[in-house]
């Protein structure tokens, strides 16, 4: 029960974030390269930043 009331780290709402853009780009993909390309950068952004975090804390 206390599983849903733990609030979710920066890094676990980067993740799902990253895993909904790399949806949304699949899905447009099917119909527009171009649209998908942008959708799939973003996703990309995201996932450096989780990169990022993920390094930081590993120094702590």
């Amino acid at each position: 029960m206390s599983g849903w009331l733990k609030r979710k780290s920066r890094v676990e709402k980067l993740e799902q974030k990253y895993t909904e853009l790399m949806r949304k780009s699949f899905k447009i993909s099917l119909k527009n390269k171009d649209e998908s390309e942008k959708v799939q950068k973003q996703a990309y952004k995201v996932f450096d930043e989780i990169r990022y975090l993920t390094l930081q804390n590993a120094d702590k």
